[in-house]
């Protein structure tokens, strides 16, 4: 093998800055851009179950995790007007050999951060284009910058240019529901204290999903599913602001303990539920693509971010096997796996 091979990550997001950790662990040079100007405790609640914890313990965050986040006991599904329980999966850490986490993202975001060098984090750059260059890669920013790269790793999420440019644009499906989320401190209730466990509240055309994300029960956090015409539709986001008044009414008649957590919170957060057709491949040549790039999925079964930080682990380990010097090849098995 010659040089070290460099990697260019496009998005700083939770698979980007896993396959960085991943990558700079299996001896890449990587570099990580990012359109951001900088990053922030924003965005809302995260599950982090058993198979994407071994990821994150395999570089060193679980004891980090384990101090910053809530532990519920269980999966707990009940009724959305009695409150009766319909399922309760109990989830003690010894029962897949790693722990299931609630958290905030910000948090998940700052620990993954943590584990990659600060001078790989390029901010401010946004992709504007892809060039093949003999055996490398050029990428171009909007801020007239370039950068090349022996292999581009497209990590920048559902809307990703990367994935425009290698496999062709195309547009997100809005299937009529939108999800409400909000993250707030838990002393706005009043004492009410939501119990010990990650609740989901099922309604007849919606549900509710409500757990803390600090070990002590200090913030709490609600995402919802609610139909609504698909004509409104805005870009996922984290900060595209809702109205609460709506939302509380969207769960008016929902079980007493719903409506004091909605009652209590100060803002809320709306974001359109989006999905993508499948694609043929996810790889072309030196780029390749990773998380919601290539598989975004709905938040139904809190898989998405955790697929994306696996697929970070599988990449690494098949990038690895090539020795960094087949990155075609590496790709092609990591996309077969």
């Amino acid at each position: 093998m010659g040089s070290t091979p460099r990697i260019a990550i496009v998005g700083a997001g939770m698979g980007g800055l896993t396959a960085a950790a991943t990558l700079c662990r299996a001896g890449l040079d990587v570099h990580v851009y990012e359109q951001a100007s900088q990053f922030g405790r924003v965005g809302a609640g995260i599950q982090m179950m058993p198979n994407s914890m071994k990821v994150l313990r395999a570089i060193g965050l679980e004891e980090r995790l384990i101090e910053s986040s809530f532990a519920p006991y269980s999966h707990l599904n009940r009724d959305w007007d009695t409150g009766d329980t319909k399922r309760e999966l109990p989830m003690p850490a010894d029962l897949f050999g790693a722990p299931y986490l609630c958290m905030h993202r910000g948090d998940l975001h700052a620990a993954l951060l943590s584990t990659v060098p600060a001078d790989t984090i390029h901010l401010g750059r946004k992709l504007v284009g892809l060039e093949p260059k003999s055996e490398l890669v050029e990428l171009a920013f909007a801020d007239g910058t370039r950068a090349v790269a022996d292999a581009v790793v497209g990590a920048d999420g559902v809307h990703s240019l990367v994935r425009d440019l290698i496999v062709g644009p195309d547009a997100p499906l809005h299937k009529g529901r939108i999800a409400y989320r909000g993250v707030f401190d838990s002393a706005r209730m009043n004492g009410f204290d939501i119990g010990p466990s990650r609740t989901k509240w099922w309604g007849v055309d919606r549900h509710i999903v409500i757990y803390y994300v600090k070990p002590d029960r200090s913030e709490v956090y609600f995402v919802t599913s609610v139909p609504e015409a698909a004509e409104w539709l805005t870009p996922e986001s984290w900060s595209a602001t809702g109205d609460v008044d709506e939302l509380r009414g969207a769960y008016e008649g929902f079980h007493e303990d719903v409506r004091r957590v909605l009652a209590a919170t100060p803002t809320c957060h709306k974001w359109a539920i989006l999905e993508r057709e499948p694609l043929p491949h996810w790889s072309d040549g030196r780029v390749v693509l990773l998380g919601d790039a290539f598989n975004h999925m709905t938040p139904y079964m809190a898989q998405g971010a955790a697929t994306s930080i696996e697929d970070a682990a599988v990449l690494a380990r098949c990038v690895e096997a090539t020795g960094g010097d087949d990155m075609a090849g590496a790709f092609k098995r990591y996309e077969s796996h």
